[in-house]
């Protein structure tokens, strides 16, 4: 055999065998929707309660590191004219016991306050963490989760909290 046909033919099956391969690098991940519960500090009223939604997409980039995953959130909270949404995006670790995977997550943002025509945008930070719990239904997962928001607006400084459960569909 010559060396031109044996270069063809090591090149030939380099790309066959490796095209399985590749599949092995597609991340996975997770997405959540979900109900919340907000403790908000806002600059005009005061402290309040909130209810609203939650949602999440997870991305875990490297099967190797399948402890690590970089979270995208957003979520929305409303009261009579006010509403509130926060866009935050960070990483988060996890690992799993069983039917349990707990997480912790260190997110950053902004937030979006209009309170009757008056819109604020002051940065978030969110530190939190929660559980998903698998259910017996191919691929879903409860989750309960739980965060501490900061913000600044100007001189006034917000320490809020949220909680969240819903519903995880992993991929």
């Amino acid at each position: 055999m010559s060396k031109t046909a044996a270069a063809v033919l090591a090149s030939f099956c380099l790309t066959l065998f490796s095209i399985p391969m590749s599949a092995q690098l597609i991340p996975s991940g997770n997405v959540y929707a979900g109900v919340s519960y907000g403790r908000f500090t806002n600059p005009v009223p005061p402290r309040q309660s909130y209810r609203g939604w939650n949602g999440s997409a997870e991305a875990i980039p490297f099967a190797r590191f399948s402890h690590f995953g970089l979270v995208l959130d957003a979520s929305g909270y409303y009261r009579t004219n006010l509403t509130n949404y926060n866009f935050l995006f960070g990483p988060r670790l996890a690992t799993t016991y069983g039917k349990w995977r707990p997480f912790v997550q260190a997110m950053g943002g902004i937030r979006r306050v209009n309170s009757s025509g008056n819109i604020y945008n002051p940065v978030a930070i969110d530190i939190g963490g929660g559980a998903d719990y698998k259910l017996p239904f191919r691929n879903f997962s409860w989750r309960l989760q739980g965060d501490y928001m900061h913000t600044r607006y100007l001189s006034a400084t917000q320490n809020d909290f949220r909680a969240s459960t819903g519903i995880v569909w992993r991929f």
